[in-house]
């Protein structure tokens, strides 16, 4: 059976155990991941990801379900996640207080 991929809002950026670099884009790229590259240590959180990885392409739970669980089997297995253009606070941007009349 032919399941179609399932993109995410946000592609998710680790840091691999040998020191790489990878960005996964969607359900079916994590899915992958999982179950032929994974590390020989899995725990909870990794099976846990491939149980809402698998749901999420049977369109049983959201994507983005599927998505926390893997970036917790990632920084479980000691994997974190490479936040790339965070947004920052700027208060000039911020529309300006009102100004109190006399």
């Amino acid at each position: 059976m032919n399941i179609p991929d399932i993109p995410w809002r946000a592609p998710v950026k680790v840091r691999l155990q040998c020191g790489l670099e990878r960005t996964f884009l969607s359900v079916h790229d994590a899915l992958d991941f999982l179950e032929t590259e994974w590390p020989l240590r899995r725990g909870e959180r990794y099976e846990r990801a491939v149980r809402k990885c698998g749901a999420a392409l049977r369109r049983m739970v959201p994507a983005e379900m599927a998505r926390e669980a893997f970036i917790a089997a990632c920084l479980e297995a000691g994997m974190p996640m490479i936040v790339t253009g965070a947004m920052s606070f700027h208060p000039a941007s911020v529309m300006p207080a009102r100004q109190a009349s006399a």
